[in-house]
């Protein structure tokens, strides 16, 4: 395993982390049993850092990390987030009080003293212009009941308004082959500031391990059935916005860069992890084959720089138009 810094906050984090949305809820069936046990191997392969929210299977997904973390507190951090188990747009979700209990409960379900990471959960954007909660949250950290606090955001303009307050730690983004405007500006000022990058979606729900076809279906309860339109939150969550058969469509255009690699998809996330501004890459598993398939990014050759024009080439002529939603 390789580690690098989340942004200045000191904690250096295993290069492929893992989020755990999957395991949680709301992409099919889960196993508690199969998901404990990729959690276990992943752990033993050297990864350190696990991303989750409290509406990952309202809590579960937090009660699953405190399990598979216990008596290693101290050398797994772990990172989950907050806001969306009330009004996103109603700034009293995000008073003192409420922010506390949102963090007392995720504290008791995860069983710690301390949350290494406290991220608000894609916010509405007025709310981050306000700037009040960034206050709360100092508290927080004063108090120590939370170490460092980051925000996980839908837009490049959000993650832009976060870096105007100096204690924010660390922006989790979407940011994949189909998803290269942060490139632009707010990953390189990120970085000049000293503040982490989280990528996730990095496999454009799928879409980037080259085995979907427009036919694929998902069960009811999974968000790449429910939500491929937005019906339910924001559409660049699912299929980076493109939608399954536009997609599916995209990615078998880019089949190429498996070439000499050991997948597409482990492709697809050493394209990310070439950019040394990333702190980590943060795809989602449910068993150990998956774990195994997205640790193989770690033997995986880079991108010649001609590769690289190739793909930014491939996205800005074929794939930019095509996202839907705010990004």
């Amino acid at each position: 395993m390789k580690y690098r810094e989340l942004g200045n906050t000191g904690m250096m984090i295993s290069e492929v982390s893992f989020g755990t949305w999957a395991i949680g809820g709301a992409w099919g069936e889960t196993n508690d049993e199969e998901a404990l046990k990729a959690l276990a191997y992943a752990i033993d392969q050297g990864v350190n850092f696990f991303d989750t929210a409290d509406v990952y299977g309202d809590g579960h997904s937090e009660a699953l990390l405190a399990k598979a973390t216990e008596g290693k507190e101290d050398e797994i951090y772990i990172a989950t987030k907050f806001c969306r188990q009330g009004d996103i747009a109603d700034p009293q979700n995000y008073s003192y009080e409420t922010v506390k209990a949102y963090c007392e409960d995720s504290l008791k379900r995860l069983n710690r003293d301390s949350i290494d990471l406290f991220q608000i959960h894609c916010p509405a954007t007025d709310i981050l212009k306000d700037g009040s909660v960034f206050k709360v949250l100092d508290q927080l950290k004063d108090e120590g009941l939370i170490r460092h606090y980051g925000v996980s955001v839908e837009s490049v303009e959000e993650g832009l308004i976060c870096l105007e307050y100096p204690n924010v730690a660390s922006l989790q983004i979407i940011f994949n082959m189909f998803r290269q405007k942060p490139l632009e500006k707010l990953i390189p000022k990120a970085y000049q500031q000293g503040v982490g990058i989280i990528a996730r979606v990095p496999l454009a729900s799928g879409l980037l391990t080259g085995k979907f076809t427009a036919e694929t279906k998902f069960s009811e309860d999974d968000h790449r059935k429910f939500n491929e339109n937005g019906e339910s939150f924001n559409v660049g969550e699912t299929f980076s916005g493109l939608g399954l058969q536009k997609g599916v469509e995209l990615a078998n255009q880019l089949q190429w860069i498996a070439k000499g690699r050991p997948s597409m998809a482990s492709a697809a996330l050493k394209w990310i992890l070439d950019y040394k501004e990333i702190s980590c890459i943060n795809p989602g598993f449910r068993n150990i084959k998956q774990v195994k398939q997205n640790l193989a990014t770690l033997d995986t050759k880079s991108f010649t720089e001609s590769e690289k024009l190739e793909i930014e080439n491939f996205y800005k002529e074929k794939v930019e138009d095509f996202i839907r939603g705010t990004y």
